[in-house]
C-alpha cells in the first residue's frame, strides 16, 4: 500500500497487472489496408472469383423443361437441379454431397493448405470484389489511408457514399439471388419490383444481403481470424510434406535494404530487401517471415508481390512460394517435393473420395424413376367380403421423380390367386408428382394358415394400353396380409 501511495505522490501510475490482461485479451481491431497485386496467383483467384459468381448469379436464370432449372422448392418439397428431381426421400443424396465435400477438404488441405480459403471461399471472393470496387472508388491503400484519416468534406462524403451505395446494392442483388434459389426467381423479381414480398422472402434478402455487406465490407479477415472453425482445425491437418505458402529463410536472411546494383552477398545480406510487400497485399496483415501463421488463408498475394520485387531487383523468384517444410529445409528440387506428396495419408483420402463419387454416381444411373411406400391400414387388418374372399387394405405412397408421365400397372404376388382392387389399369401418374392410393387386395382363404403371409406389391412401367414393360422398371415392394 506504502508503494503505492508513493507512486500517487510522484505523479507515476502504479503499475496494474489486470490492465496488462486487458490489452492483451481486447486488442483494438486496426484497419487493414490490402495494396492491389497482380501475377499467376492473382490471375487463378480472380478467374475463380468469374467462374464461381457466374455459376451463383447465372444459374438461378436458367430454365429446363419449362420451370427453373435449379430451385429448391421448400413448400413442396422438391429439389430440382437441371434435369435431376429429388425428393425428401432421396436424404442420402445430400449426406453423399456433404461427405465428398468433407474428403475433398481434407484431401485438398492434406495435399497444398488452405487453397479453398484463399481462392473460392465466398468470404474471400466477396471479399475480393468488395475491395475492387473500394480501389475503383476511394483509390490504391496510401489514398485510402489518406482519405480516412483526413476530416470530413464533400468530397470524403461522396467518395464513401458511392463506394457504400455500390455494396449496398451489390449485397441486396445477392441476397435477392439467394432467395431465388428458394422462390422462382422471375415470381420474386416480380413481387420484389411490386413491393409485395411475403415476410419469409423479405426476411431472407435482407438478413443475406447484410451479411455480405458487414462480412465482406468491414470485418473481412476478422471472419477468417475469429469466426471460422476451419482456421482453427486446419494446423493438425499439415504435415512435413505439405504445400504451403513458406519464406525461404535460408535465401532472404539476412534481410536488408540495397540498390539493385549492389552485391548484396558482399554485403553479407540475403535476397530479401525488406521492402514489406509481402505484408502490404496480405489481406490478413501478417507478415510471411514470420513462420507459419493460422491467420494465413493461402491466397498467395505475397507471393505475387515478392515475384515483383525479385524481378525488379534481378534475383531468381521463390524467395516466398509454394513449397514444403521438408523441402525448405533440406533443399529438394520440385520432383522430389512432387513425389513426397503423394503419400499414404494423401492416397488414402483419394481412395475414399473416389469410391464415394463412384458409389453415388452409379446409384444415380441405376436410379429407378418411381418410388412406392406401402403402408397397412390400421383400421381394419382384415375382413370377409362378399364371394368368401379375405380382404386387406393398404396405401399406396407412390412418387414420379421424374419430369414426364408415367403408366403403372400393379399387380401382388406371394398368395395363391392374390388380385388387385379398387384401382383402375393401367395407372396414371403426372410428372414429378405423387399419388396416395387406397388399394385393397383379396384372396381365397381356402389353403391358408392363419395369420400373416409374406407378399409382395408389384409395380411395372406399361404404356398407355396397360401392356406391361418391364424392362424400363419393376419394383417389388415388402408387405403382409392377414388371414383371420
Amino acid at each position: 500500500m506504502a508503494s503505492h501511495d508513493q507512486a500517487r505522490l510522484s505523479g507515476v501510475t502504479p503499475h496494474d497487472p489486470q490492465a496488462d490482461n486487458d490489452q492483451a485479451l481486447y486488442e483494438v481491431r486496426k484497419k487493414i489496408y490490402p495494396r492491389a497485386v497482380s501475377g499467376r496467383f492473382a490471375n487463378w483467384r480472380w478467374s475463380l472469383v468469374f467462374l464461381t459468381q457466374l455459376a451463383f448469379y447465372g444459374s438461378v436464370w436458367l430454365t429446363w423443361n419449362g420451370r427453373q432449372a435449379v430451385l429448391f422448392d421448400l413448400v413442396s418439397r422438391k429439389f430440382y437441379i437441371f434435369g435431376l428431381v429429388l425428393w425428401p426421400q432421396d436424404f442420402i443424396y445430400l449426406t453423399t454431397l456433404l461427405l465428398i465435400s468433407a474428403f475433398s477438404l481434407f484431401l485438398f488441405t492434406a495435399v497444398a493448405g488452405r487453397l479453398w480459403c484463399g481462392f473460392a471461399c465466398p468470404q474471400t471472393v466477396y471479399t475480393e470484389i468488395f475491395l475492387w470496387i473500394e480501389r475503383k472508388i476511394e483509390g490504391e491503400s496510401r489514398a485510402r489511408m489518406k482519405l480516412d484519416r483526413g476530416g470530413f468534406s464533400v468530397h470524403k462524403f461522396t467518395l464513401k457514399a458511392a463506394k457504400h451505395g455500390a455494396w449496398i446494392a451489390l449485397s441486396f442483388w445477392t441476397g435477392f439471388t439467394f432467395v431465388g434459389y428458394f422462390t422462382p426467381i422471375r415470381e420474386l423479381d416480380r413481387l420484389v419490383m411490386s413491393f409485395s414480398t411475403g415476410p419469409w422472402e423479405t426476411f431472407w434478402i435482407a438478413f443475406y444481403g447484410f451479411a455480405t455487406y458487414g462480412n465482406a465490407g468491414f470485418m473481412r479477415e476478422q471472419v477468417c481470424k475469429y469466426m471460422c472453425p476451419y482456421a482453427r482445425f486446419q494446423g493438425v491437418m499439415f504435415d512435413r510434406d505439405t504445400l504451403l505458402i513458406t519464406y525461404d529463410n535460408l535465401r532472404g536472411e539476412p534481410r536488408g535494404a540495397r540498390s539493385r546494383k549492389a552485391d548484396y552477398k558482399a554485403q553479407s545480406l540475403g535476397e530479401c530487401v525488406d521492402c514489406n510487400i509481402c505484408v502490404q497485399v496480405c489481406p490478413t496483415g501478417i507478415d510471411i517471415r514470420d513462420g507459419q501463421q493460422y491467420e494465413c488463408i493461402g491466397c498467395a498475394a505475397c507471393i505475387d508481390g515478392c515475384n515483383q520485387v525479385m524481378d525488379k531487383m534481378g534475383y531468381p523468384r521463390g524467395l516466398i512460394r509454394y513449397a514444403t517444410e521438408s523441402a525448405v529445409e533440406k533443399r529438394f528440387g520440385w520432383a522430389v517435393m512432387l513425389k513426397r506428396i503423394f503419400r499414404p495419408r494423401v492416397l488414402l483420402y483419394t481412395a475414399i473420395l473416389w469410391t464415394i463419387i463412384g458409389a453415388a454416381t452409379i446409384h444415380l444411373l441405376l436410379r429407378v424413376p418411381v418410388k412406392v411406400d406401402v403402408i397397412r391400414d390400421r383400421g381394419a387388418i382384415a375382413r370377409e367380403v362378399e364371394g368368401g374372399f379375405i380382404e386387406n387394405v393398404y396405401r399406396l405412397q407412390i412418387m414420379n421423380t421424374e419430369e414426364v408421365p408415367r403408366y403403372l400397372s400393379i399387380t401382388a404376388s406371394g398368395v395363391d390367386g392374390i388380385k388387385v382392387e379398387g384401382i383402375a389399369q393401367p395407372l396414371a401418374i403426372g410428372p414429378a408428382s405423387a399419388l396416395l392410393l387406397p388399394v385393397r387386395l383379396r384372396a381365397r382363404p381356402a389353403g391358408l394358415d392363419k395369420g400373416m403371409h409374406r407378399i409382395h406389391f408389384d409395380v411395372v412401367a406399361s404404356d398407355a394400353a396397360g401392356n406391361p414393360q418391364p424392362g424400363i422398371f419393376s419394383i417389388h415392394e415388402k408387405s403382409l396380409f392377414y388371414t383371420p
